[in-house]
Parts: structure tokens; sequence; C-alpha cells
């Protein structure tokens, strides 16, 4: 078995153009010409190869459904390491006392943190996690189940999880995913709306469901992750109240195993999975996915990652199963032959447990997926430790990050000589064999991306949407730039259409601008029972409006400038971005999250930051400001001010225009999750949530009406 060993560098390797334009087209007024990336211009990928990266020799049959892909990696890789899973061994609650504002008064409350001790990975082969798919999908028929019957999944990401899905396959019945943090209201549509007659979740979540169900009357059979233990009141109550079978995911399993049945396959248009986007506004969309979808979304990967990725390769897996982005990347991996490491985002890190390493640490993943916030957190954490040390020390540090930026651009060698004497326990607090790293689900800083690349790995990004089953780009690492996005994987198209209310025009100079859209195999064909979103989204010739503005440059990689529904024209009639915005002001480091609003009536922004404590209590200090608690802090005026001053400088030194920079800034003292609703739980912006929530701080902070 051939293993990819190509080492990324953050550098432009490959010379452009990146994507070219397809030959043949007759011109359209409004638009650019459709473009490819270059070994696919005379047709796009839709199936992955069914041989192994770097051999000729073909192994079993095409691979055209997920059931065959899991088929195929079970007889590609069979006795190596498939995936691992940590058990809970205790969970540690530490109390601590904390001071807060409440109505006016500052008051001491007790403040609960609790930690977790987990063990080491244990792992399963190829060969076992394909019986077990085969053993799920037999207990799904043992329990009733039949070809075409929808299982609902309302979990955490877990190796069950994605069982789940896979021995739901292997007997024919789509998938319907919901996120775990998505509230009853959420279950309840897109249960009702699918008509799902099984259900998969976590055990604390039993007590929503057990609402859910007086609405969802097609549910019969609740399956529950057994990684995690359920309260037998909460299993009564949904027996007794709702008088549906109620087992764990290991009773369904050796259900499977006493009750064989051969294999359903699906066929390649037979319906894979029905996503729920997690929208913050309105009622959830459905994306139906058919298998051809999802084989072509791991097969446009293939190309652009594979002489990277590969057996041998370790990839740490915590991201949300039920968003687009990891769904598809795990379904890869399984294709590359490397081994996942089930993690959580709340076990991540080292300071999150007790009595053992985080998950980074104890899995050592050499590729890592995560979303802007994961790396603003990784940079500030880097940070706050060289900015502890020693001016010496501090100035080797910034020193060695600009020579090796400097020798990576002019292709001069070095930069290994600096990792290994200036960077070696950066890297080690990543587990030590990160080679790289991708960012999805929103814009990351430029700078963010710049230092994670130089200090630990190089960072590629991925742009995608659930609609185009996570195909949009995906940079190249041998095309390593921060000034774009990449070009597209293989089995999509894109061209750019007019946008002229904001001004972006096909026909602009130097670069050509406009509304991204994508066409391909891997794009859905239509909205759940949605025919209106259906056609405003989607031409009949089958390209999907994106949403997004774009912009071609000079290599054929394509900018992501714009979104049209963050576009605010402000009082002196010019467009103000406010994720671009959001991406220059989040690398402060005193910004853990943060939401920049623009009244129409105003002629510039203003933010709403959730602050990094420890960031916020330096600049305090260096102030002169005295506060213990995060509570106690925020609602001192001069700290305000100064966390305002550190926004605009922050603004200006990424370049942002004077109608960019905000005005006024509020600072929260509450962590924005998807459990209180001011983000979603793809981690993305409630922007009505959150200014409503914020509302008379926003006009404090914007102060009198010019």
């Amino acid at each position: 078995m051939v293993a990819p060993t190509l080492t990324p560098l953050p550098k432009l390797v490959n010379k452009p153009p990146y994507t070219l334009e397809v030959a043949g087209q007759a011109p359209v007024q409004g638009e650019t010409p459709v473009r490819r990336i270059p070994n696919f211009i005379d047709g796009l990928q839709s199936r992955p190869p069914n041989r192994r990266w770097g051999e000729k020799e073909t192994i079993g049959e095409e691979i055209d459904t997920v059931y065959k892909l899991v088929k195929w990696a079970a007889l590609a890789y069979g006795d190596s390491q498939c995936m691992g899973s940590r058990k809970l061994v205790n969970t540690h609650v530490e109390t601590k006392k904390v001071k807060k504002m409440v109505d006016g008064e500052e008051r001491e409350v007790d403040k609960n943190w609790t930690y977790f001790e987990l063990g080491h990975y244990e792992f399963i082969t190829f060969k076992q996690y394909e019986q077990l798919t085969l053993d799920v999908g037999a207990g799904l028929r043992a329990i009733g189940l039949n070809k075409g019957d929808r299982v609902h999944i309302f979990a955490a990401t877990s190796q069950n999880w994605l069982a789940m899905s896979h021995g739901a396959a292997t007997q024919s019945m789509p998938i319907v995913t919901a996120y775990d943090t998505l509230g009853a209201e959420g279950l309840k549509y897109s249960m009702v709306a699918t008509k799902a007659k099984a259900i998969f979740l976590d055990p604390h979540l039993l007590p929503t469901l057990n609402g859910v169900l007086e609405h969802a009357k097609d549910i019969t059979h609740v399956i529950w992750n057994n990684q995690n233990k359920a309260k037998d009141a909460h299993i009564e109550a949904l027996r007794t109240e709702r008088g549906v079978t109620v087992l764990s995911f290991d009773e369904l399993v050796q259900l499977g195993k006493q009750n064989p049945v051969a294999p359903v396959a699906p066929a390649p248009e037979d319906l894979c999975c029905i996503m729920y986007t997690s929208g913050s506004t309105g009622t959830p969309k459905g994306v139906p996915l058919k298998h051809s979808n999802v084989v072509a979304a791991v097969a446009g990967v293939c190309p652009v990652v594979q002489p990277f990725i590969g057996p041998g390769d370790r990839l740490l897996t915590y991201l949300p199963l039920a968003h687009i982005l990891e769904f598809v990347f795990e379904n890869a991996s399984l294709y590359w032959g490397s081994t996942m490491g089930y993690g959580n985002p709340k076990t991540l890190s080292d300071t999150s447990v007790r009595n053992c390493l985080g998950d980074i640490r104890e899995f050592t993943p050499s590729v890592l997926v995560g979303v802007p916030a994961v790396w603003e957190t990784v940079k500030k954490g880097i940070l706050a430790k060289v900015n502890a040390g020693s001016p010496l020390l501090r100035n080797l540090f910034w020193g060695a990050l600009a020579l090796k930026e400097k020798l990576m651009g002019l292709g001069l060698p070095g930069s290994g000589l600096l990792d290994a004497v200036v960077f070696k326990k950066i890297k080690d607090a990543t587990g030590g064999r990160m080679k790289l790293c991708l960012n999805g689900g929103g814009p990351v800083a430029k700078d963010t991306q710049k230092f994670i690349s130089m200090a630990i790995c190089p960072m590629i990004i991925g742009y995608g949407l659930t609609e185009t089953t996570a195909m949009g780009c995906l940079q190249n690492p041998n095309e390593w730039t921060a000034e774009s996005i990449g070009a597209m994987p293989s089995s999509v198209e894109a061209k750019l259409v007019d946008f002229p209310d904001a001004g972006y025009f096909a026909t602009n100079k130097p670069n050509p601008q406009g509304e991204i859209w994508l066409r391909g195999p891997s794009v859905l064909s239509e909205y759940y029972e949605n025919p209106e979103e259906t056609a405003a989204a989607l031409t009949p010739d089958g390209w999907f409006k994106t949403g997004d503005i774009g912009e071609w440059d000079k290599n054929g990689h394509l900018k992501i400038i714009d979104r049209k529904k963050n576009l605010v024209k402000t009082l002196n009639g010019e467009y103000i971005a406010l994720e671009k915005l959001e991406s220059i002001y989040r690398s402060a480091a005193v910004v853990a999250n943060i939401c920049v609003y623009a009244d129409q009536e105003r002629s510039k922004p203003i933010a709403i930051i959730v602050p990094a404590e420890p960031a916020l209590k330096k600049l305090a200090s260096s102030i002169g400001v005295k506060g213990d608690s995060l509570e106690e802090l925020v609602h001192n005026k001069k700290l305000q001010a100064a966390v305002l001053k550190e926004l605009q400088n922050a603004g200006r030194a990424g370049g942002l225009s004077g109608i960019e920079i905000i005005e006024g800034v509020v600072v929260s003292d509450e962590e924005w999750t998807p459990q209180n609703g001011l983000v979603t739980a793809a981690q993305k912006l409630n922007r009505k949530g959150i200014l409503n929530k914020y509302r008379k701080e926003v006009t404090e902070a914007y102060g009198p009406k010019e």
C-alpha cells in the first residue's frame, strides 16, 4: 500500500493558472465564463477511483454510493486502524466565587466549572467498522424498518453517529440530520416533515424528545447512544407516556447480530440524507442529498488533498456531523484510509480535562479541521505563552516567524531549522504531528491563517454549502496563499454573475466580480418539499446561486469579498460587508467572538464582542482597572474605551477604510452558544438574536444621532 509522502509547505509551489475557462462557451452578458480546475477541464469528476492512491490495480466495485464506499474501504485497508473513541471515566465539578453585576449591584455568586476525565483511545479496524454497519442495518430491519424508511439522527459527533448513518445506508434507509443543539422546535419540524420512523440520539436529549413525540407520531423506535449513560426515568417516561420502543445502540447491534439479513444496496440516485441547515431566522430548510452527491463530494476533494493525506495519517473529528463539512470529511477519511479519532469541543485542550490529556495531545493528529473561532483560540493561546516569556524569547519568536515567511516566499531553505529550534514547543501543544489544517464554516482572518501556517503547519481554506455537499473551493496545499480561498474541487464548476445593487459586475477591472454560482454532480436537485426556495436558488440548467460575492484573481483563484445578505448600506450610501469586518476585527487579542452591526441611519458600524478573558484582564491591568471576573470588568467604561481603541487599531492594521472603522463597542459578559440562541448550531452568528439581546447597549454605544 502506497501512502502519500508529500509534506505541504505554506507557499505557492504549483504554477498558475489554477483554473481555466471551459472551451466552446458562448459569451453570456452579465456573467463570467465557466471555469474548472485544469486536470478536469474536459469533464467534472462524479466518483472516486476504486483504487488506492498511487496504485493502478482496482479493488472491488465502482464506488457510486456511500454503502459501496464503506465496503471498498474495508477491502482496501482491512485490518488497519479505522477510528477510535475515548470513554468518560469521571466528571469533576469545581465551584468558584465570581463577582457579577445584578440589577446594577455588584454581588459574589457561585459559578460551577465542569471538567472531564477520559480514558485512552480505543480503536477498531476498517473490517470491524464495516461489520458494525452491517449489524446496525440488520438491527434496524429487526425492529421493523424497511427500505426507504427514514432514521433521524439527533446527537453529537461520535463513532456511533457515523455507524448509524452507514448502517442505515446498508438497507437503503435515508438519514435525517439535526444538530444536537437545535432545540425542541427545530427537532419537531424536521421529524414531522420527514416522517422519520426511528431516532438515534444522545441520552441527555431524551427529555427534549419526550415533548416532541407528541407531534412526531411516525416515530416508533428510539435508539440512544450508550457511549454515555442514560437515566432510567427518562427511558421509562418515553415507554409509558409515548408508547415507543427504547433501546441502546449496543442493543440494536446485538439484535442485528442475532438476526442477520442481506444488505439492500441503495442506487446512486437514491436519497442518502436530508440535512437541515441551521438557519438563524425562519423555518430550517431541508437539503436532500443523494448517494451520488456525497460520493461526488468525496471524489471532488481527492485530487486536491490526497497526495498529502492517506494511510498513517490521523484526523481528529469533533465538529458536528450534522454539518456537511464534517460529514463529507469523515466519509473521505474512510476512502483515504486514514485513522479518525473522535473528540469533543469541550475536551480538545488539556485545560478542560482532569487527570488525562485533552483530545489533541492524546490523539496526536496530523490533520485538523476547524472553524474560525477554533483557530483564533489556538492563536491567542500561543500568543499568551509567547508574551509571558522574556523580551529575548518574544523577539526570537517574532523574528523567526518573519524570517520563515520570507524564506518560504523566496523559496529558500532554512525553515526546517526554525521549526526544530523555535516552533517545536508550539507544535507539541497540538500533538507534535500536525502537517495540514483546514478552515471551514466562515472566513478566517488573513493574519491568523498566516500565523498558524508558519507556526504550526499550512492552513488551507475550504468553502462550500450544504446545498453543494460542501463543495465550492478547496485550497490545494501546493497553491497555498492567504490572498484567496483557492480553486474548485474536481466535482464543481463556477462562474460569477452580476450583482448590480452593490456594483459587482463580471466586467469589473482589474478582476471580474459577481455572485458565485456553482454546478456539478455534488449540487442538490431541490430543497425538501419546498418548490419556492428551489425555484429561487436553482436555475433550470442546474446552477446553484450561493448568495456569496466573489472575485477571480489573476491566477484563477477565487476570493470571497462579500455576502449579499450581510451587505448593509450605511447613512453615507456606501455598502459595508459585515463578515469581512468581523474576520479582521476578530484578530484583536481581546476578541473571543464578534458581531459587527451597522445601523442604516448611521455612518459607521459598531461591534458587539465576547471578550477573551485573559486578554481583557491584561488590558484592564495595563490601564489600572481592577476586577477579578469577566462579569465585573465588562461594565467598566474606561475598559470599554480601551477595548474600542484595540479594535480600531486592528481595523486600521487590517486595511479597513474610514467608514469601516467601528465607532462603538458593546462588551458581553456571556458566551454565545446555541443553547442561549446567540449562535446557530453551526456556530454562525444569530445576528437578530444578538441585536435583540444587546439593543439597549447598542443604542448607548452609538450615542445620540447626528
